[in-house]
């Protein structure tokens, strides 16, 4: 097969080329012959139903099938003859009126020149886990439990006030009418912190007006980078009951002999698991920065780019409508803003699959294996859940590339000049 070859672009390759008729015919020809011999229908004997009776039920889904099995192997044909290293998916459309002519649009991976690690400065972070950790994770779990009961007193840190507020911005009140009704933690950040810290002090029935100054970024526009009056009534007060960590406490969490060892088992292996992927997304991260900064210079292919801010973009939007707000109307360029983020996603991303192509690093099945089970264990049925890998195509894709970045950027950073800075548990996590 031949294909021709157009240069529409630094990085920017046109590819025309043709499907082989007798190759498709042949396809279609032997997978009508395979279902004559397997199907059956109503009024005919196997593998007496006639060729014509075939063609009509089955003609159009297997010559689709083979057109696009054909495409695709025809498309890598023509990526081999050209020596085309390709980045991101190709745009592949018919060429003119010939049902077998296509055309592609493909962008190349650049060129990095010498791709040496050992030139990169990379800190390794460290942490362990220690007694105090679980206590805190046991104190959150208790914390999770807790129930509420009247408190009879006025509000302090930690207590459920439920409220009534009203603002006065200016000439405009919000609400116009009536006031907004809702409950907070103190202490929680679930509200404007001004507004948090005025609630402690207040009894039920009470209500005092508080001059709370707004960031020009806030999230309401009216009130946004101003001083409003904010009148805020307690309707009622809280306080929490925190359940004792006991059997009954500890049977809940799957620990079934309500044993406490067990229980800080279990506790200590679920961090372990946290703490693991938190370490290696701040090595993904001090990796990625060093490689950003060192070929910062090279030009990138400009479509990967976009689609990535546009991925970005989606993923924040989706963000956005699962908690509950609405994003609005979305304006027609506002992936623009997600570029600079996208292009050294795409050099990260480029970089690694460089590397590890020139190493000939391949997957580790014991990792794949490992990180699945990992993933598997934090559901009550790990089993299921690995099945359900093994099973889904698309699943075990997203997995394998998550485990291959992740070895190679260890190793990357295992011949980087690195230096190890130990952190607490604490500070490991918090992003």
């Amino acid at each position: 097969m031949q294909a021709s070859i157009e240069s529409t672009g630094n990085l920017e390759r046109r590819l025309t080329f043709s499907l082989p008729e007798e190759r498709l015919q042949a396809h279609i020809s032997g997978r009508l012959g395979e279902i004559a011999r397997t199907t059956r229908i109503k009024g005919f004997r196997p593998g007496k139903v006639p060729a014509k009776v075939i063609e009509q039920r089955f003609g159009p889904q297997v010559r689709a099938e083979a057109m696009d099995g054909l495409l695709r192997e025809s498309f890598d044909a023509a990526l081999r003859q050209h020596e085309l290293r390709i980045a991101g998916n190709p745009r592949i459309d018919k060429a003119g009126e010939g049902e077998l002519d296509f055309v592609a649009t493909v962008e190349l991976v650049p060129d990095f020149g010498d791709v040496d690690v050992t030139r990169l400065s990379v800190i390794r972070h460290t942490a362990e886990i220690n007694d105090a950790d679980i206590d805190q994770m046991i104190e959150n779990l208790r914390q999770q439990r807790r129930s509420w009961q009247v408190a009879g007193r006025a509000a302090q840190e930690g207590d459920l006030v439920a409220l009534e507020t009203w603002s006065q911005a200016g000439d405009e009140r919000l609400p116009a009418e009536g006031v907004e009704q809702g409950s907070v933690v103190i202490g929680s950040g679930m509200m404007f912190e001004q507004i948090e810290k005025g609630l402690v002090g207040l009894a039920k029935g009470e209500e005092k007006t508080l001059a709370v100054d707004f960031p020009a970024e806030w999230r309401v526009p009216a009130l946004a980078g101003k001083q409003v009056q904010v009148t805020v009534k307690a309707v009622e007060v809280s306080a929490p009951v925190v359940p004792d960590v006991d059997k009954e406490f500890i049977k809940s969490f799957g620990v079934k002999s309500g044993d406490a060892d067990q229980f800080r088992k279990d506790i200590r292996a679920n961090l372990e698991r946290e703490l693991k992927g938190a370490l290696m997304n701040r090595l993904r991260r001090e990796v990625g920065e060093q490689l950003i900064a060192a070929y910062a210079s090279v030009e990138l292919p400009p479509r990967l780019v976009e689609n990535e801010a546009r991925s970005m973009l989606g993923q924040q939007v989706e963000q956005i409508r699962r908690s509950g707000r609405d994003p609005g109307e979305i304006p027609a360029d506002a992936h623009e803003g997600f570029k600079d983020a996208a292009s050294k996603r795409v050099l990260v991303g480029l970089l690694v699959g460089e590397v590890a192509r020139r190493n000939e690093l391949r997957l580790d099945p014991k990792r794949l294996n490992e990180t699945m089970r990992l993933i598997a264990s934090t559901y009550e049925q790990p089993e299921q859940v690995i099945e359900m890998y093994r099973n889904d195509p698309q699943l075990m894709s997203g997995l394998q590339n998550r485990v291959m970045e992740e070895q190679v950027i260890d190793w990357i950073a295992e011949r980087a000049q690195h230096t190890e800075q130990p952190l607490s548990f604490q500070e490991a996590i918090r992003q």
